[in-house]
């Protein structure tokens, strides 16, 4: 058995994500499926979550269309009350220094832009989508492997612009003094958010209803710290639905 909840990991979330976990666990047994005690946070994510003993772990919606649809069970997606979307969804903000005088995306064309990863939909699938949209892509890009390195390369002038998860710049902004240093310049379409997977053969509806539960049941301080506001069904044809950007290396 394995279970991980990675992907919105920080130091100061450690806590409140155990508990999470705890409560999840203990619904989970009540309905008599068993799961590992501790959650295997420093795991390589696509062994989690390829793992044929894996209960639950969050991947991201491009991985998920990519190559894990047809692997793992969708269970559900969080819903961490994003503004301007939908429950359930996210988008990404494109940001830039706070001190930078150019106002308009198109005057970054020449820009160095920072992302977390190709197979990212926020760091990298969704700012495509829009800003082709816009006539361009950029052609000097730096791969950072992180949301907050993205962040960090820009306030530090190592880039010019980053794509970050908008719940990724919600901590950032919570946690990081560099953030001060750093302004939004625009924002994606919403698109569904990151979500949580099982695999082949679990029960997804128990696993579903003992993530809504422990939700409900976390302490007020936790549910702050974590940002969530419940779990939501969203189809997996509407994950599959969303468009790929192109191989970066055939351009």
């Amino acid at each position: 058995m394995i279970a991980s909840l990675m992907m919105y990991r920080r130091p100061e979330l450690d806590g409140a994500i155990a508990r999470y976990w705890g409560l999840i666990r203990a619904t989970l047994a009540l309905s008599g499926v068993t799961a590992p005690q501790v959650l295997s946070q420093e795991a390589e994510e696509f062994t989690v979550w390829k793992d044929p003993d894996l209960v639950l772990s969050q991947t991201c919606g491009m991985p998920y269309r990519l190559w894990l649809h047809d692997k793992v069970e969708l269970v559900g997606t969080p819903d961490f009350g994003v503004d301007g979307c939908p429950p359930g969804y996210y988008r990404s903000v494109l940001v830039v220094r706070a001190d930078d005088a150019r106002s308009e995306l198109q005057a970054f064309q020449d820009a160095r832009f920072a992302y977390n990863e190709v197979f990212s939909q926020s760091g990298y699938a969704a700012p495509y989508s829009h800003i082709v949209a816009k006539g361009f892509w950029f052609k000097h890009r730096l791969r950072s492997h992180g949301h907050l390195n993205s962040a960090r390369y820009v306030a530090d002038g190592k880039a010019d612009i980053a794509a970050l998860d908008a719940v990724s710049w919600r901590l950032i902004r919570a946690y990081e003094p560099f953030a001060e240093r750093l302004r939004v310049l625009d924002v994606t379409e919403p698109t569904p958010g990151l979500p949580l997977i099982t695999a082949m053969g679990q029960p997804v509806d128990t696993i579903f209803d003992a993530v809504a539960t422990a939700i409900a049941q976390l302490g007020e301080t936790d549910r702050q710290l974590l940002g969530l506001k419940g779990i939501t069904r969203i189809p997996r044809e509407v994950y599959l639905s969303i468009p790929n950007p192109p191989d970066p290396d055939s351009d």
